[in-house]
């Protein structure tokens, strides 16, 4: 009869039916600290050959190999399952395969540059597969860059800020931005894609919960990533009342006038279309 594992990055962890619960809270028989997992978040049955993963109601859900599932899924060798941000690879042990231990093996992704477990089909950061060329680190704790953590919490803020949940909102979105700061901080630049979906979310908020700090975020933000404002993020900012936020004004006054000594003589782009958007908004 085989046994199941599953692999959360350098660990593995035998399944022992007939259930294994996994969660936030420290009674799990899988404990994984992260705002995004529920205090019992999802558990895997354990029946005979077969195992299956199951949502125990947890407010983010749970995806298998990047699909949300409904009541239960069977899983599969190699199977992805996604709790929070958290990705853990199922496994099948067969009799003659090493015991688990607490240490594994990374490959580095000859596409975005990302370790992930050896175990996975595809770099699940990017979703590169495998390439030869690959290097293999052994034994090495490496936290990992998860593009996708801004998608599950972009869709995560979005459910809180179209059900006018600001307190829920504005706690995701502080866990955002701090994150996108402590990547700044590390030197690291960001994808414009991200930049521009959690500037637009943030300025929403400002206009949910009042007052000027995630509009003065937002212009700080793009000021450290040395770039101009999307269509779509100034699209937000035309809908609130800067009037009402003096402090704003002046964070957009400082960013047009680091944008315009960055950009001079520069010839016409869209940039310089933006910024008129700006200027304009600016005036009133």
């Amino acid at each position: 009869m085989p046994r199941f594992r599953l692999r959360f990055l350098l660990q593995e962890f035998d399944l022992v039916g007939p259930e294994v619960v996994i969660g936030r809270s420290p009674d799990c028989h899988i404990t994984i600290e992260d705002p995004l997992i529920s205090r019992r978040h999802a558990r895997v049955v354990i029946h005979d050959d077969t195992a299956t993963v199951q949502d125990l109601g947890s407010r983010n859900g749970v995806r298998v190999n990047g699909r949300l599932i409904k009541g239960e899924q069977v899983l599969r060798e190699g199977d992805r399952i996604r709790i929070g941000t958290q990705e853990l690879v199922f496994a099948v042990v067969r009799a003659e395969q090493r015991a688990a231990r607490p240490t594994g093996y990374m490959r580095v992704c000859h596409s975005c540059n990302t370790p992930y477990p050896e175990g996975s089909p595809q770099c699940p950061h990017c979703g590169a597969p495998p390439a030869s060329e690959e290097d293999t680190m052994s034994g090495v704790m490496v936290e990992p860059k998860r593009s996708w953590t801004f998608q599950l919490l972009g869709e995560v803020i979005e459910r809180a800020l179209a059900s006018g949940k600001a307190l829920e909102a504005e706690r995701l979105m502080r866990r955002a931005a701090k994150e996108v700061d402590e990547r700044l901080a590390a030197g690291e630049r960001l994808d414009p894609a991200h930049v521009s979906m959690i500037a637009q979310f943030a300025v929403r908020l400002a206009r949910l919960v009042g007052g000027s700090e995630w509009v003065a975020w937002v212009l700080t933000l793009h000021r450290r990533q040395g770039m101009m404002l999307s269509d779509d993020v100034i699209d937000r900012i035309e809908e609130v009342d800067l009037d009402a936020f003096p402090d704003a004004k002046a964070v957009l006054d400082g960013y047009l006038a680091w944008f315009r000594s960055q950009h001079a003589g520069a010839g016409p782009s869209p940039d310089f279309a933006r910024l008129t958007r700006l200027e304009q908004l600016r005036r009133g």
